[in-house]
């Protein structure tokens, strides 16, 4: 089967398949970041057509740096792609932890703990990642940017989709892989309100200008009265590095969207910080990539009605303070697409196995990122006593977090 590049009537970039049909079943992937594309790699080689659809109209470069550990470490294996991935990654040597004038208070390798550690090997920014496997999957898959789901109807036989540009299709299944935010989850599975769970921070990034003498190495500085954080981290770019804050906020209500109101909370929030702060600040109004939310997890019962599935941060986002939520990106689209294929395409069972499969594993990188949260809050705002990080209990959670789920061989499973 041959694949060229086209474009349709309103000049969106597509995959046009020529020649032989895939037999596979026709699968819609909502979002085009780390999750849709993960998921195209997989129900493309397992057989599937795929198109992924992403509201923005090109892929969003930058972001912050993610990290791969553990098990997710094998599935980029798996993929393939083990040398891109790790050619595309920022090489930070590890991390300082400093006091206000700059002294090092503690350090972090990233050879620390075979390299899943505070500091992973792999650790790449978001926005490449995206860009290393939308690159991997652009010729067998079709991609449709500037667009979105603005309705769709299923029935026991598949998914009729009306798209925001008029264009209706029909789909065996249809995967919600769009985020925090996730539109799709909001259509099928109720409001957005009763699976988000604030962890009571806020964080915000943007890159700036390494005027800070950064060289492989990252830089946190944490005020322990306000719970307030300032980090700086390298890029691969090196006149540049990625500032990131972390504030305590028990309730956020700025839009997501609305980018002039979000810088005016960042600089309200972070007035008085001490450190590099005033110097990050300052390159606020020309940052090119600025992005502030709230630090938050999705927690769902289900991650399937009929034939919708919901993947990643839509289905089951740790939020940044578990530091995994790539890795269950990356590992839920391996398992759903192998479980959808081992089960011939039945979503009643196939989703099902996956959700049996990540529930534990999820779960455990949840909690991780709800016990960090809460070594971030302000000093008397907690009435829960902090737990013992040293017992082998914590051991037992990272444990789980990072290697805790099986990744069968779906080879042949179609």
């Amino acid at each position: 089967m041959e694949a060229v590049m086209g474009a349709d009537d309103t000049g969106r970039e597509r995959v046009i398949r020529t020649g032989e049909r895939v037999s596979g079943p026709r699968v819609l992937v909502a979002g085009a970041s780390i999750a849709g594309p993960a998921l195209a790699h997989w129900l493309h080689r397992w057989g599937g057509e795929v198109t992924v659809v992403e509201r923005a109209p090109e892929l969003r470069p930058g972001g912050q740096a993610v990290d791969a550990r553990g098990v997710a470490k094998e599935v980029i294996a798996r993929m393939g792609l083990d040398a891109v991935v790790r050619a595309a990654c920022t090489d930070t040597a590890g991390a300082y932890t400093v006091d206000a004038d700059g002294t090092v208070l503690e350090t972090f390798s990233a050879d620390d703990d075979g390299g899943d550690g505070f500091i992973a090997d792999i650790e790449i920014l978001r926005g490449d990642l995206a860009r290393v496997l939308y690159d991997d999957t652009r010729e067998d898959v079709e991609y449709i940017f500037g667009d979105r789901i603005a309705e769709l109807t299923q029935d026991a036989d598949g998914v009729d989709v009306v798209f925001a540009s008029g264009a209706r299709r029909r789909f065996d299944l249809v995967i919600g892989a769009d985020g925090l935010h996730s539109a799709l989850r909001s259509m099928v599975f109720g409001p957005h309100e009763r699976f988000l769970h604030h962890l009571g921070h806020v964080l915000a990034f943007y890159s700036v200008p390494n005027e800070f003498g950064l060289d492989r190495w990252l830089l946190e500085y944490q005020d322990q009265a306000s719970g307030r954080t300032t980090l700086l981290r390298p890029i691969s770019d090196a006149t540049r590095a990625m500032a990131m804050f972390y504030f305590a906020a028990t309730d956020f209500g700025v839009d997501y969207r609305d980018v002039a109101a979000q810088k005016h909370l960042l600089r309200e929030r972070m007035a008085g910080m001490g450190w590099s702060t005033p110097q990050i600040l300052a390159h606020l109004d020309d940052a090119p990539d600025f992005y502030l939310d709230q630090v938050a997890q999705i927690v769902m019962d289900r991650w399937s009605n009929g034939r919708v599935g919901l993947l990643g941060d839509a289905a089951f986002s740790s939020s940044p303070m578990s530091g995994q939520g790539t890795g269950l990106a990356l590992v839920g689209a391996y398992v759903l697409a192998g479980e959808l294929a081992a089960a011939g395409w039945d979503p009643a069972i196939g989703f099902a196995r996956y959700e049996t499969r990540m529930r534990s594993y999820v779960e455990a990188n949840q909690e991780i990122g709800r016990l960090n949260a809460r070594t971030r809050t302000v000093p008397g705002t907690d009435t829960e006593p902090m737990p013992d990080f040293a017992g082998e209990w914590f051991t037992d959670l990272v444990g789980r977090a990072i290697n805790g789920v099986e990744l069968p061989d779906y080879t042949g499973a179609p």
